[in-house]
């Protein structure tokens, strides 16, 4: 944000503070039973953090304000040449 230059209320919204990066990160090892689950600030980038299970890249998670209420929404792709070759 340029200086003196102040935030929109959208702005505000949508900034992830390192403190929810963590929790976010504590959550999803304890949802996916996964220590190896990392989320990490984007560079340039603070309306979302990078989710790693150890080197490996699997998505993004974004930061939501509507009305007061908070929600954080995880987008994992999945290509298909990573998908087995039968069910």
């Amino acid at each position: 944000m340029a200086p003196g230059r102040e935030a929109t209320s959208n702005e505000l919204r949508t900034v992830l503070d390192k403190q929810e990066v963590k929790r976010i990160e504590k959550y999803l090892r304890q949802t996916f039973r996964l220590d190896t689950i990392q989320v990490t600030a984007r560079p340039q980038k603070n309306d979302s953090a990078e989710v790693n299970i150890g080197d490996e890249f699997i998505g993004v998670i974004f930061r939501d304000e509507d009305e007061g209420e908070v929600s954080y929404a995880f987008q994992m792709a999945i290509l298909d040449i990573d998908l087995p070759e039968s069910a």
